[in-house]
């Protein structure tokens, strides 16, 4: 590695200062996400820089192939596995600025874009045109969409509308030696095609390992006119776990199906009393969307599922009280964090996902580890596809609390395996689940290196994430 000086007076010359970050309190700012691990540690960036468009990436991508230096893309920083963090030193890549809408293709249901643009950003431009952008992770005001290609993000809807790959319909990608390929067609606006080896899924979800990605084309649906949202209680959590099975084996997909458990009920009580959610072993939250009159017959179909075995439902379809019925979901993030006075949530372990028919017994065990290492943990979630969100609450400054922390991480990741699930259903791997992977993988983790090495053989794209042995 080259001295300091030299590399951020080298992107001087290549950016001009107002692209360059070099300031020790500046780039501290990137020594982290929201990952517990990277909190506890200092990854400082040698340099950060800021470019605006794929030349300058470019630039950037063929001087530090040349000098081997790490590089580092990140978007907003909202991830929670250290992806976008510098473990390695080097270069961050801040696509963050790179907020450009390149076009709104409305006759053919897609839309171009860099970066940096932000999820709901994103939605707010395609409104007028009567057109959305599905997938919606609980960041939507934070997330880019960058960094939802780069980890494969999905969110409260995606037991209906899937996850970010199902929208990409291609990718402009500097490589790491600088070379620019674009995937899914040169001049392509098919909404699909299968010629040749689908290079756009193999980027999508690569966590930055494989090149940067400087232009995504993105599919994009009619917005749904109507919704309705259906809250249900429970007394135990095998008969929510039913009643979703149930809604499901009745043709009914609904737009989203959350569920908080007791713990996440008390959240949400205590951080929003007004909220007066009835004392339960879980709470359902259906969301149902589409025509008026799709809405009204499928929200009446699952209501009258849930009453076969909820202690209270409510259906609503006006705007202020499904507003109200929602909050409960809306707030358990916020909520969490307060649950406990002197103490706040941390993001470590958070986001495993269970086979459905396995979710009951993984939230009973989740209460055992905690009860294990004497730490609260608030668990909620997206019971609709499995993907559960668990929330250690500890006190940071103590150093129990955080050694009973990291213990309790390792058994929530390790009993998603021992379940048949996985470590990850939504934030990625990053360096923080990287311990993980050959036991979830096997012989297909080297594989992914192979193909890695193939495209990175200097292995200067963002090192140390995925692959425990970099």
């Amino acid at each position: 590695m080259m001295e300091k000086s030299q590399l951020v007076n080298d992107m001087l010359r290549l950016l001009g200062p107002e692209k360059v970050i070099s300031s020790q309190l500046e780039r501290y700012t990137y020594t982290y996400d929201s990952s517990f691990l990277s909190q506890l540690n200092e990854f400082y960036p040698d340099v950060v820089v800021c470019p605006m468009n794929t030349e300058e990436v470019q630039k950037i991508m063929r001087y530090a192939y040349k000098h081997d230096i790490p590089v580092t893309p990140r978007g907003a920083g909202s991830g929670q596995t250290g992806g976008s963090v510098p473990v390695k030193g080097g270069i961050v890549l801040d696509l963050s600025g790179w907020t450009d809408i390149v076009e709104i293709d409305e006759s053919n249901m897609q839309v171009v874009v860099r970066p940096g643009i932000v999820h709901a950003d994103l939605n707010v431009a395609l409104s007028p045109y009567g057109l959305f952008f599905p997938p919606d992770p609980g960041s939507s005001k934070m997330a880019t969409i960058g960094g939802m290609v780069g980890n494969n993000a999905s969110g409260l809807r995606a037991v209906k509308f899937g996850n970010t790959g199902q929208y990409v319909l291609g990718l402009e990608v500097v490589l790491p030696d600088g070379e620019v390929i674009k995937t899914g067609g040169l001049h392509s606006r098919a909404l699909k095609s299968v010629s040749g080896i689908n290079l756009t899924s193999l980027y999508v979800g690569s966590e930055g390992t494989l090149g940067v990605i400087t232009q995504v084309r993105l599919k994009i649906l009619p917005k749904p006119p109507c919704r309705g949202i259906l809250l249900t209680m429970f007394s135990s959590l095998d008969d929510a776990a039913a009643t979703v099975l149930e809604v499901f084996k009745n043709g009914i997909v609904p737009s989203g199906i959350e569920i908080l458990d007791d713990s996440g009920i008390k959240a949400a009580n205590k951080f929003q009393p007004d909220l007066k959610l009835p004392e339960a072993e879980a709470a359902l939250f259906f969301e149902i969307n589409g025509s008026k009159a799709a809405v009204d017959f499928e929200g009446q179909q699952v209501k009258e599922i849930a009453e076969k075995r909820a202690s209270s439902v409510e259906w609503a379809t006006d705007a202020q009280r499904m507003a109200k019925l929602w909050q409960g979901r809306a707030v358990i993030g916020a909520a969490s964090a307060r649950v406990k006075v002197g103490a706040t949530r941390i993001f470590c372990g958070e986001d495993v996902c269970f086979p459905m028919a396995k979710v009951p017994e993984a939230l009973r065990r989740i209460k055992e580890i905690g009860a294990k290492h004497n730490t609260l943990v608030v668990i909620y979630g997206h019971i609709g596809d499995g993907n559960m969100h668990t929330a250690p609450i500890i006190d940071p400054l103590k150093a129990e609390e955080v050694e009973a922390a990291h213990g309790v991480a390792d058994d929530i990741h390790q009993l998603a395996l021992e379940l048949g699930g996985s470590t990850t259903g939504e934030h990625g791997v990053g360096f923080t689940r990287s311990r993980y992977m050959v036991a979830e993988h096997g012989k297909a983790l080297e594989i992914m290196k192979i193909i890695k090495d193939a495209i990175d053989p200097k292995g200067i794209m963002n090192p140390g994430k995925i692959w425990a042995e970099e």
